[in-house]
């Protein structure tokens, strides 16, 4: 006997018994007790639908099981579009979904159980192929972060191994942003695999529960090599699912940019291969932005004296909150700057949060190292 719940001995159940009567007061106190109430995980399955946004573009699902007997689940990352998702459903409608999915897992592990292998937790697989910039939007690793913590508090031993492969040269700066919420012991699990991935993964799994189109013999009916009516492959979310124009945002910092004037924030880059996030709107009219690197260090630079990494345009800030990211290929101090020289009349009122997201372990992120200067840029383009 394992002495794991579904495999106790008769001394054992009978003590687990007496466990449950001594604690029958306070049982519903429990904050897992209490996460399970109020989701109400016992009918999520039967009594909750998805939305049908969710259902078609959250890619994902169960395909086979490995050579223990555990359900596989596989999740693909690349062709998600989080900010489509997210401005078409709930973040509670995100969370409940993976209640859904977990409580549906966990009754396939007591399906697998009964058929006489005690089966408690599954096997994940991670394609982060097409992992890209679009997949760190800071309101998409939030919600993601709730998910973890959910999984974290309430399903701890669930996991039995993730395999995760494919991964691009931009993975450990992603793996960063969420790793601090996993303890140690689901870090264990996580295994990175390089190209031998698919010799790994049918050293685990059987050929015939493994897609084609991941090393192994299995397809669908119809030769689908990819097992499209049991994995989900997402895609880009048509905006008429749309039920709002921006996801709200805290920002860190407000500054007002005086009529023909710009603002620029300085931010010094140690590592290749770290990632620069902004998110910014402005009040009552659009403003200019754009990403320069500087060509001296320790002296103020104009825009037209600085290399150029993203063009400076004009965004409706004012309409649409602005949000996007920038790899850099090199060490440096790079230059974000908001420019309103072309305006004679208006002072802008700019809302920003900017990150520098870190390829290794050293730090999560990091602020500017203070940086942030305005002057006053004559001509109508900033140059």
């Amino acid at each position: 006997m394992s002495g794991r719940v579904g495999d106790l001995s008769p001394k054992q159940s009978e003590a687990l018994q007496q466990l449950r009567e001594r604690i029958q007061d306070i049982l519903p106190q429990l904050p897992h007790v209490e996460f399970r109430k109020r989701m109400k995980v016992d009918t999520i399955t039967t009594a909750w639908q998805p939305p049908e946004v969710i259902e078609q573009y959250l890619a994902g699902g169960m395909c086979g099981y490995d050579r223990e007997g555990s359900p596989i689940w596989y999740d693909v990352i690349g062709p998600l579009d989080p900010k489509g998702l997210l401005l078409s459903a709930s973040k509670q409608d995100f969370l409940r979904y993976k209640i859904r999915n977990t409580e549906m897992l966990r009754m396939e592990c007591e399906k697998q159980s009964k058929l006489g292998k005690n089966v408690e937790s599954i096997t994940l697989i991670y394609d982060c192929e097409g992992l890209g910039l679009k997949h760190l939007w800071k309101p998409a690793i939030e919600a993601y972060g709730e998910v973890l913590t959910m999984f974290e508090e309430n399903y701890p031993e669930g996991l039995k191994r993730l395999f995760l492969i494919k991964a691009p040269k931009l993975f450990p700066v992603a793996y960063n942003l969420v790793k601090h919420l996993l303890c140690e012991d689901t870090r264990q699990k996580v295994n990175i695999l390089g190209d031998e991935w698919p010799e790994v993964l049918r050293e685990h799994i059987d050929p015939d529960q493994l897609p084609v189109a991941y090393g192994g013999n299995l397809t669908d009916p119809d030769g689908d090599p990819r097992c499209r009516t049991k994995i989900k492959y997402g895609g880009v979310v048509p905006k008429s699912y749309y039920k709002q124009d921006c996801v709200k945002v805290q920002y860190d910092q407000s500054i007002t940019i005086s009529r023909g004037s710009s603002h620029q924030l300085e931010y010094e880059i140690l590592f290749p291969g770290s990632v620069l996030r902004w998110q910014f709107m402005s009040e009552g009219a659009d403003v200019g932005f754009g990403v320069f690197m500087k060509t001296k260090v320790g002296e103020r630079q104009r825009a037209s004296e600085m290399t150029e990494v993203l063009p400076s345009q004009r965004y409706n800030a004012h309409l649409v909150p602005e949000d996007g990211s920038l790899t850099c290929a090199g060490a440096g101090v790079y230059v974000l700057r908001f420019d309103n020289t072309y305006s004679v009349i208006l002072s802008k009122k700019v809302s920003f949060s900017v990150e520098v997201l870190l390829p290794d372990s050293q730090s999560q992120s990091s602020k500017s190292k203070n940086g942030a200067d305005q002057n006053t840029e004559l001509g109508t383009n900033g140059k």
